[in-house]
């Protein structure tokens, strides 16, 4: 789990295809330390697990799956990178809760100078837009971000002077690919309202309301809701 709030950004070494995944070594700064094999570390957004650690140089293994969902795939020798190490239970939640499991990718299609900051549209598959909120949260390349406004499959964000300065997305261009997780929370509230569960029959699902709200404590000594 992750805050979406970057460490730091760092560089490919060296990335190996083997087989339908890659094997990739990054360089890290000093301010990612205390890292151990089997620790969960996101990169560009993607949690990974870190397979070897010789100094400043992390050894991750990728996926097929996550070089087809995403933009490590494009990585190559001299990339920088988003870094972020997982959450610990004691930490502030600064930004809001990221699993490193991207949705898919989405297009810059716009970027505007606003009194000292910048301003960029994204735009997103169909099936992933019904997740912009308007002020709502959003994971892009692993920084979190508030949507400013939604325009059918695309949205605006705002990047501040300080995002720009500690993060990959300043060196972003109109055309560029990014890695998009959408707010787990919506997420999980789709499903639950769907009554679409592999674990429970459609049939014997729970119906969410009044009675079974009451049932549960929701509600006044009066039964007002």
């Amino acid at each position: 789990m992750f805050t979406g709030i970057i460490e730091a950004v760092g560089e490919v070494t060296n990335i190996v295809r083997a087989g339908p995944g890659a094997t990739c070594t990054v360089r890290v700064p000093p301010t990612i330390s205390g890292c151990r094999p089997g620790d969960s570390l996101s990169i560009d957004g993607v949690c990974l697990t870190i397979t070897a650690v010789k100094g400043n140089l992390f050894t991750v293994d990728i996926s097929g799956e996550t070089l087809a969902r995403s933009t490590l795939g494009s990585l190559k020798q001299g990339s920088s990178i988003n870094l972020e190490r997982a959450l610990s239970l004691s930490d502030r939640l600064g930004g809001h809760l990221v699993s490193g499991h991207v949705d898919g990718t989405g297009t810059i299609d716009k970027i505007d100078k606003l009194q000292g900051a910048w301003v960029i549209r994204i735009t997103i598959d169909q099936d992933l837009s019904r997740y912009l909120i308007e002020k709502g949260s959003v994971a892009v390349d692993g920084i979190s971000l508030t949507i400013n406004r939604c325009f059918g499959r695309s949205f605006d964000v705002t990047i501040v002077p300080h995002t720009a300065r500690v993060t990959t997305i300043s060196k972003k261009r109109r055309g560029d690919r990014v890695n998009v997780e959408m707010d787990m929370i919506s997420k999980y509230v789709e499903k639950f309202l769907s009554h679409d569960s592999t674990a429970v029959p459609k049939e014997s699902a729970p119906r969410i309301d009044r009675e079974l709200l009451v049932r549960y404590g929701f509600g006044g000594t009066n039964g007002d809701l």
